[in-house]
């Protein structure tokens, strides 16, 4: 993999054609030119800027380059690595699949026809097609997000969780936020779901991972064995990836931190498949790492998620705290969810507290832990080690 940025000065030459395909660009800022041919028959192919991907079709069958590419005025770039495209490419309709792969078959063909010394028909061309404009927007955005992985700019923030039989702060969950240079701060949401359409997810996993290890670190030294436990969002996918489940242990391990403290929040955009899943929570539960259902009630975190795989807590969407106090239908919910919940062994965090009076209900309702702006919001990791966890009262 090339360096994630390339920055050029007018006349540098970002790659030559017959060199091997490393990766596609994505031009950032500035102007490239391809020039294909070599010495006196090189002849311009076209100019790139901002927004423009070049180098694209070397990376759908490892073709060396086909042009010379070329700083036409200071430039910055973004490289977008081969898997990227494998990726989305696999993960499509087997007949968008077979539709690129015969187009890429038959573009090289033509080229491998024309006479030797014909300077190469241009393979990138700008697009102004909207659709296509979204794509690209996509890779960029991508690409950025491999950038601020690789650089270490996104940020973990830690929301508190307020354990209402101790009266204190219980923990915290682990939150990133992403401050894109030119978008500002961009949605969870937004990032994190585009991650899980790629294997980006699993790299982001272990930074939040890390990240998160490290305020542990810092609260056990401040708490001894009282140390808050702090808790990790990790998909499905990312669990049952090879040697996973062995790092998660295994860094706890080295940091010294009592059974408990570190958590891990099962969060699934699609179906899982249970027996993989079920036998990495086992290993982590045998070494101390207990698992909390993530969003109960919503998309794909549903029954059949309890019934298959055994949590120590279920952390119910915070759609069904907003709403209880209103709704009858709403209230009668939660406490089915709680009943059911506290009948299978598993205690309840219940999200999206905002009210005394939603916190007085869940204290009627038995509920241990509570999460929302209530109890506070996401906090950088200095703060979280300032505070003094004994101190919080409701």
């Amino acid at each position: 993999m090339a360096r994630i940025r390339r920055e050029l000065f007018p006349g540098e030459v970002l790659f030559r054609q017959g060199d091997p395909a490393g990766c596609a660009w994505l031009v950032e800022s500035g102007e490239v030119e391809l020039h294909a041919g070599t010495g006196g028959s090189a002849r311009l192919q076209g100019v790139f800027g901002a927004g423009e991907l070049i180098g694209e079709l070397a990376q759908l069958d490892g073709a060396p380059y086909r042009a010379t590419a070329v700083a036409r005025s200071d430039a910055v770039l973004l490289a977008i690595d081969a898997d990227q495209f494998a990726e989305r490419i696999a993960a499509s309709d087997p007949i968008v699949h077979a539709l690129v792969d015969s187009l890429r078959t038959r573009v090289r063909a033509l080229q491998e026809a024309l006479p030797r010394g014909t300077p190469l028909p241009l393979e990138d061309q700008p697009c102004d097609d909207p659709e296509d404009r979204a794509g690209i927007e996509k890779i960029r955005f991508e690409a950025q997000l491999r950038e601020a992985l690789d650089t270490g700019t996104l940020e973990v923030h830690y929301q508190p969780i307020h354990d209402l039989q101790a009266g204190r702060i219980g923990g915290y969950e682990a939150l990133v936020r992403w401050k894109h240079e030119a978008l500002g701060q961009v949605s969870p949401a937004d990032f994190i779901r585009l991650a899980e359409e790629t294997s980006l997810i699993v790299p982001l996993g272990e930074y939040v991972l890390d990240r998160a290890i490290d305020v542990l670190r810092g609260l056990h030294r401040l708490h001894g064995e009282a140390v808050p436990s702090v808790a990790v969002n990790l998909s499905a996918r990312q669990l049952v990836q090879p040697g996973m489940a062995r790092q998660v242990v295994a860094r706890a391990t080295r940091a010294g931190l009592p059974r408990g403290a570190l958590k891990l929040e099962v969060t699934e955009s699609r179906m899982l498949d249970y027996g993989p899943v079920a036998a990495v929570m086992q290993h982590c539960r045998a070494h101390g790492v207990p698992f909390a259902l993530d969003d109960f009630g919503t998309g794909y975190s549903n029954l059949t998620h309890l019934h298959e795989l055994e949590f120590e807590y279920v952390k119910v969407d915070q759609a069904f705290c907003r709403h209880m106090l209103d709704s009858r239908r709403a209230m009668a919910i939660v406490e089915a969810i709680i009943a059911m919940a506290h009948g299978i062994g598993a205690q309840v965090i219940m999200e999206g507290v905002e009210t005394r009076e939603q916190l007085a209900e869940l204290r009627r309702m038995g509920v241990r832990h509570a999460q929302g702006w209530l109890i506070g919001k996401a906090q950088p990791p200095e703060a979280v080690l300032a505070a003094r966890p004994d101190a919080f009262t409701l």
